[in-house]
């Protein structure tokens, strides 16, 4: 995320591909897109604790995309930027 000198924040248009592309690298979910995985999984590793690490960051950032009901946008995401677009 970058934030200009009028303070306005802009998303980061790669993380948001990745974060639309990425799969779960292992676990009950494993191979699944982030973005596919059920809402009470987020839930308990938000209760937990996310793992350290990129993945972390990802599963936090996808926790706050299910609980505002954002899965929509990440659903465009991968259909208007193919994971071949980074």
């Amino acid at each position: 995320m970058v934030i200009n000198k009028k303070m306005k924040i802009e998303p980061d248009k790669k993380k948001l591909i990745e974060l639309a592309h990425y799969r779960m690298p292992y676990g009950k979910y494993k191979g699944r897109y982030l973005v596919d995985i059920p809402e009470p999984y987020y839930t308990w590793f938000y209760q937990k604790g996310f793992p350290e690490g990129k993945l972390g960051n990802l599963l936090s950032a996808m926790h706050e995309i299910k609980v505002n009901g954002l899965e929509s946008l990440i659903y465009k995401i991968q259909k208007d930027f193919p994971k071949d677009y980074l």
